[in-house]
């Protein structure tokens, strides 16, 4: 009798959690896509009132091209354009790991000395404030116009984020657990690799977000000081010889393909960050979640 009242009680639930299944992943599905509408709604309003007043004001071409002029005319350089944001691609990557490199490099060493921290930090900061395009040609006199030159100064520009947020992570680890490992006779180096640094890397993840658009820019920035011509030029490079030439719809292009560079750069890293960290920390639980 009461394996029948059992097996009536699970055959009852059963169909409801399958019943449920399909409704909570239903509703996930409207909310992504009512999330997705506002922006994408307001981004087709304004390329239709971009046409559209251009169209009816009658701009010229080279003052303000429509939309359709900017996709004509990245059809027609399709090549160019795509060997331009290669050579930027790669420059940018290149600067950019170097910075992760170097700045998570510096940051362990700064954070397993106070007067190191001390004494050298407050140096950083100044490299950080001085402008990049003063830096730029001493730069080119040391490294010589090209790769080397541009690369430089993408790493110099997404360095100090690399640097700050890691050391920033490293220096707000748990003093409970400091206290923890002290106690267990761990030495530096463990308390270093098993505790700090597993503690920094929401701050190191913070870090490279910003970074890898910042090597965008400097890639450019140093295109336009340091960067070589021809067909093997960057999309720096690109954008002064449109400027040049007036070409403003490819001018356009030029700048719209930076940006969608930076844009897929952050979606990667901002991909492995939730890979990284969904899995513990609260940050990426919660937006994994909602």
């Amino acid at each position: 009798m009461k394996d029948t009242i059992s097996e009536k009680a699970t055959a009852g639930v059963h169909p409801r959690k399958s019943a449920s299944a399909p409704g909570r992943s239903s509703s996930k599905g409207r909310a992504f896509w009512v999330s997705k509408l506002p922006p994408v709604s307001a981004f087709v309003v304004f390329i239709g009132g971009w046409e559209l007043f251009c169209r009816l004001a009658g701009m010229k071409p080279y003052l303000l091209p429509k939309p359709s002029d900017i996709v004509r005319a990245a059809s027609e350089n399709a090549a160019n354009l795509w060997v331009s944001v290669y050579t930027t691609m790669i420059e940018s990557v290149l600067g950019f790991l170097i910075s992760i490199v170097l700045g998570v490099g510096f940051a362990i060493i700064l954070a397993s000395s106070k007067l190191i921290e001390k004494s050298i930090y407050p140096y950083a900061i100044i490299l950080q404030t001085i402008p990049i395009v003063a830096v730029a040609p001493i730069i080119v006199i040391w490294f010589g116009a090209g790769i080397n030159a541009i690369v430089t100064i993408a790493f110099l520009i997404g360095f100090f984020p690399m640097l700050s947020n890691t050391l920033i992570g490293l220096n707000s680890a748990d003093h409970n657990m400091k206290n923890l490992f002290y106690l267990y006779n761990a030495s530096p180096l463990q308390t270093m690799f098993r505790l700090r640094i597993p503690a920094a890397l929401p701050y190191i993840a913070a870090g490279l977000k910003i970074s890898c658009t910042l090597a965008v820019i400097g890639a450019i920035v140093g295109e336009y000081i340091a960067g070589i011509g021809g067909g093997k030029g960057g999309l720096g490079y690109a954008i002064t010889v449109a400027a040049s030439r007036l070409q403003t719809a490819y001018l356009f292009a030029c700048g719209l393909s930076a940006s969608l560079l930076g844009i897929a750069f952050f979606l990667i890293v901002n991909g492995l960050s939730k890979w990284l960290l969904s899995s513990w920390h609260e940050s990426e639980m919660n937006s994994s979640e909602g």
